[in-house]
Parts: C-alpha cells; structure tokens; sequence
C-alpha cells in the first residue's frame, strides 16, 4: 500500500485522533453482542499508545441516527469494552465537536477518548468542510482504522484528511494488504466463491476479477438467475428477470476467457421458508418450490475445486446459513477451507463474515473483512476516498520498504 502509515509518522507527544469502526451491534439492553469490530482496532490503539502520545481521540459513527441525538444510539458501551480490553481508563463524551469537548480533552488526565457517535451530527455523512475542521482542531495527526467506511467520502474520512498529516492505521493497512493482493497478483489457481442474493450486487466485482481468476463457483440466491439463463427449471426461486441477459454475457465471456464457472447442480429445496423440516434435495427444481442451499454433489464438486486453489476469495453465502436447517452448504465450505494449508483465503464482509463466525472457522481463514461495502468495492477496482485521501509515501520509503 503506497499510503503512509502509523509507523511513518511521530506520535510522541501529539494528539492524536483515530477513525475507528465501531459500529457494533448492540441488545435491547445495550449489551454488545459481537465485539470484534473493537477487537480489530486494538493494534492501532496499542501501538500509539506504546509512542507516547498526549491524547488518542478515538471517533466513530453507530448506526443511521440521520443527524439526530438517537439514545440507543450512543458510543457509552464500546467505551466501556474498550476499557476492558485496554485495561486503561476510557473517557466517553457526549458530542464529538464543540467547546465544551475540547475542554474535556484538555482537562482529562485519561490517555484515551472516545468521542460520541459522528453521525448525531447530519454533517457528518454531508461530508461538511466546517463540520471536518472541529475534529480536526482536536489533534494534530489523524489517523484512519475504520475500513469498514473507507467507501465513504464523509468528513471523518475523507473530509478532515485536508487539515491535518494523515496516515493509514493496522487495520486498514492489512485490508489493502490483502483485498489488492487478490486483485492486483493472485497466487494461482485464483478460486472467487460469490453467492448472496443478487447478480446485480456481484457484476462489477465479476468483470474485475475475471482476468484474473480460474474459476467461479456461484451459489447462493444469485445462481437462480444463471440457471434460468441456461433454460433449468428453478420453481419459485429468488430470481433476477432483469438480469438473465448479463448472466448469458458473464457465462460467455467466461468461456472466452477459460474461465470456469461452476454453478450449483443440486439443491435443498422446500415449499415454505417456515418448514424447515420439509426440504429434500433435487436437481431439478419443481414448481412451488425454491432453492434455499447447495445440495451434496455441489458441496463435493466445490470442495474439490477449492483443494487445488491456492488463493481464494469468499464473497457471499450460498445458502440461507441464518436458518440452520439451510446452513449446510456454507458450513462446509467454511469448515473445508479452514482446514487448507498454503492457502491464501479471503472473506469478504458481512454475511460472509457472519457465517465464518456462526461456525466458528475465523481461525481457519487468512484475512476476514471487517468491512462489507468497502472489500466489495476494493475487489471490484474502485479507488476508496477514505485511502485515497491519505497521505502517500515518499518514492524514497517505498523503495527501502521493497529493498527491506
């Protein structure tokens, strides 16, 4: 990544403030239920911590609070996690701009502030120059860990970078690492895994990445469509009508480019989401029914394709993993790539990064996204404001970080 880091900038003595992604979910009782968004920005807040530095601002958006004051809405518990996991004092204000928290910093003897959620603040997603200045006036470096809104040219990303020397946190600096490392040089056989719901999500991550890759394997609610463009029967399926044509071209320019596309030859099939128990595997899909997960030929035939790839990357469930009786095809994808060695396995955001968790495999994988929106628009080529925003490396440190 040709992006300045924490590592290329002093920080002893400075104030520093950190776009963090901590829009974690939260109970009815304000419990955090998954805290790994906090856990992900650890390194970058140990590290400057461990330089000295006057202050670390920590700020960060929760939710779609559109501008107003929503009270389920507030940072108080990542803060209080947070203290936890440093074991060290995190104060917790209630704003993110204004006099009266530039007092608070400069009055708090705690090395570690949260401030409150940004998005209270309709500026803040408006990308407003003089809304960016107030957290900018609080420090005099910024960085920015929060790749999970790097896709997002608002003023806590993009927008404060032109008042202060700004550079990349851990984090961000290994999604780059990775997401390009798929995109730009893939060891190969170079696998792309894509489910989800819809074709329409994947079109653009699909053009970018098939020069690159050997195969696709397409499962998930997006294969229906390609399906139906070969003439298969698909009952009431998830389809996209609109987009039978695109998936006729994405299959003939596969080919043209010898690129196999592997698409889901069996399926667990049912009448009624409701009934969970009466599904029953079909290759052939029968009116009054839909397709929910990969059936057990697919799974084998996809296990095989992935054992001789050596980079893959995972974007989108290929069955209704939320429901555990349709959960069986990506449990064992998950589970069979968790147990390759030499591989390279990334997983893109979101559900894909849901389902990994629900299986408990995130050991098994090499980078798991924190960011949905944002890997999706990396994969597919696109230059993300809150990175492009940051500083560049100097020619000189480039080439000593290559000849080092």
């Amino acid at each position: 990544m040709n992006k300045k880091t924490i590592k290329d900038i002093d920080l002893k003595g400075k104030k520093v403030i950190v776009r963090v992604d901590f829009n974690i979910p939260l109970d009815d009782n304000q419990n955090i239920t998954d805290d790994r968004r906090i856990q992900s920005a650890l390194p970058t807040i140990r590290y400057i911590l461990e330089q000295q530095p006057a202050k670390i601002i920590l700020m960060s958006h929760l939710g779609r609070p559109k501008g107003e004051v929503i009270e389920k809405m507030r940072l108080a518990p990542a803060a209080k996690r947070l203290q936890e996991l440093l074991s060290e004092e995190v104060l917790a204000l209630d704003d993110c701009i204004g006099d009266k928290v530039k007092a608070a910093i400069d009055s708090s003897k705690a090395r570690v502030i949260l401030l409150e959620n940004l998005r209270f603040h309709k500026e803040e997603t408006k990308n407003d120059p003089e809304f960016a200045k107030q957290p900018a006036a609080l420090a005099e470096i910024y960085v920015n860990d929060a790749f999970g809104s790097a896709h997002r040219a608002h003023a806590s990303t993009e927008g404060i970078t032109k008042y202060l020397p700004s550079v990349a946190g851990f984090l961000l600096e290994k999604e780059v690492t990775y997401l390009s490392k798929a995109t730009l040089n893939p060891q190969k056989p170079f696998v792309v895994i894509l489910g989800g719901a819809k074709v329409s999500d994947k079109i653009a991550l699909i053009e970018n990445l098939l020069p690159k890759a050997d195969t696709f394997i397409i499962g998930g609610g997006m294969v229906y469509t390609f399906l139906k463009a070969l003439g298969k029967n698909i009952g009431k399926s998830l389809l996209e009508a609109d987009k039978i044509d695109t998936a006729k071209t994405v299959m003939a320019k596969a080919k043209e480019a010898g690129v196999r596309l592997a698409l889901s030859k069996d399926f667990f099939i049912v009448q009624d989401f409701k009934d969970t128990q009466g599904g029953k595997v079909a290759t052939d899909i029968p009116d009054g029914w839909e397709g929910v997960d990969i059936g057990p030929e697919t799974i084998k035939e996809f296990k095989e394709i992935l054992s001789a790839a050596k980079t893959i990357v995972w974007n989108g469930p290929v069955g209704v993993f939320e429901i555990d009786a349709f959960a069986n095809g990506t449990r064992a994808l998950a589970e069979h790539i968790a147990s390759l060695k030499g591989v390279t396995s990334i997983v893109g955001g979101g559900d894909t990064a849901a389902a990994v968790a629900k299986f408990k495999m995130e050991a098994g994988m090499s980078h798991i996204s924190t960011g949905g929106g944002a890997s999706l628009e990396l994969l597919e080529g696109k230059q993300l404001p809150g990175i492009t925003a940051l500083n560049d490396k100097t020619k000189e440190s480039v080439s000593c970080e290559k000849s080092s």
